[in-house]
């Protein structure tokens, strides 16, 4: 496992991006399939039970996307619910990010489907493939964007990841819904002020999560499907390690740059990769004040979707008081980790 302590305050190298960009997130919104898939339907296949998944990974059930539903038209159902949030319309747009590790199709990118859908003509539109923590850097890319060009910007978290789980494989099958959240950014004086970003990618974990046939490494043929190298793959015993011992270095690093402490810190919108992990997680944290939100009990690993549809439920929940600094921390595979701390 590669030590990341040499990444911590004022360390420097390819795989890291720091720094402020000042936009703000004036609107949020989300959406789920309505089809509710329990633990008995996803166990049953792979040979474990609702006691089992429960006890291993404190998720219930989880949403799964309708046939002929693609993460184009979910990202499209939590677009529209942040524009209103938000106040805004599609030809006030500048820049819409798709972030997802699930596209409608190779090409073109699932977020030119989201304009269409959306009528936001003339918007620039690309997607992000950071896998799980991927809105995060969605968010940091168009922050740059919009301060140079004005506007507002859409990012969404959207990934259908039923469309590639072996469901005879109990490690990934029992993790994974389906869902997409969205965030509206702009330049405004008012509204949840985000005031640092971190990104991490370290790609000589590369191999630990991973799809393995169907791109131009490994195009997808009549042996690949036979293999099963079409699903989703993930080595959770390294997966876990990294997280566990990783995650709590980087974040503190994270926060001595953006100049604050750990108890300073009032929420935590982490990636929902598995509950029991968080747990542990939010132990190694140290933060005292903090209250870690969920959603995967309900709606399981969301990928890229779970912290926009996370922070979206605890909004409109009210949990936020105005001033509250707010902890965003993705991880995934890449292996990649995101962080984004927001003054609400």
């Amino acid at each position: 496992m590669r030590d990341v302590k040499n990444l911590g305050p004022g360390a420097d190298g390819p795989d890291r991006i720091v720094g402020a960009i000042d936009v703000r997130i004036l609107g949020t919104g989300a959406y789920v399939p309505p089809r509710v898939v329990s633990n008995d339907e996803v166990g049953a296949p792979a040979g474990v039970d609702d006691a089992w998944i429960t006890r291993k990974t404190a998720i219930r059930q989880r949403r799964w996307a309708a046939v002929g539903q693609a993460t184009s038209d979910l990202a499209t159902a939590a677009a529209r619910a942040a524009m209103e949030s938000a106040g805004i319309t599609a030809e006030q747009l500048s820049v819409i990010a798709v972030a997802t590790s699930t596209p409608d199709r190779p090409q073109p990118p699932t977020a030119a489907y989201v304009q269409q859908n959306l009528g936001a003509a003339g918007t620039a539109a690309f997607d992000v493939n950071a896998v799980c923590s991927g809105t995060v850097f969605a968010l940091s890319a168009v922050g740059s964007v919009i301060l140079r060009r004005g506007g507002y910007a859409l990012v969404i978290g959207a990934d259908v990841y039923s469309r590639i789980l072996n469901p005879a494989d109990r490690k990934t099958v029992v993790l994974f819904g389906d869902g997409a959240g969205a965030m509206v950014l702009g330049t405004t004086e008012k509204g949840p002020l985000v005031r640092h970003v971190a990104l991490h990618t370290f790609g000589d974990l590369s191999g630990l999560i991973q799809v393995p046939a169907g791109g131009s490494r490994l195009p997808l043929d009549r042996a690949g499907l036979d293999a099963g190298l079409q699903y989703f793959a993930m080595d959770g015993r390294e997966v876990r390690r990294f997280v566990v011992e990783q995650l709590p270095q980087l974040v503190k690093g994270f926060l001595h740059e953006a100049g604050v402490e750990p108890a300073d810190i009032s929420h935590v919108i982490p990636h929902q990769a598995n509950g029991v992990m968080l747990d542990e997680v939010l132990t190694d944290l140290a933060m005292p004040r903090a209250t870690m939100h969920r959603t995967l009990t309900h709606y399981g690993n969301t990928g890229a979707a779970s912290i926009p549809i996370t922070l979206d439920a605890a909004a409109r929940a009210g949990a936020f008081r105005p001033g509250e600094l707010i902890l965003l921390a993705g991880f995934g595979g890449g292996m990649a980790a995101s962080f984004a701390l927001v003054e609400w």
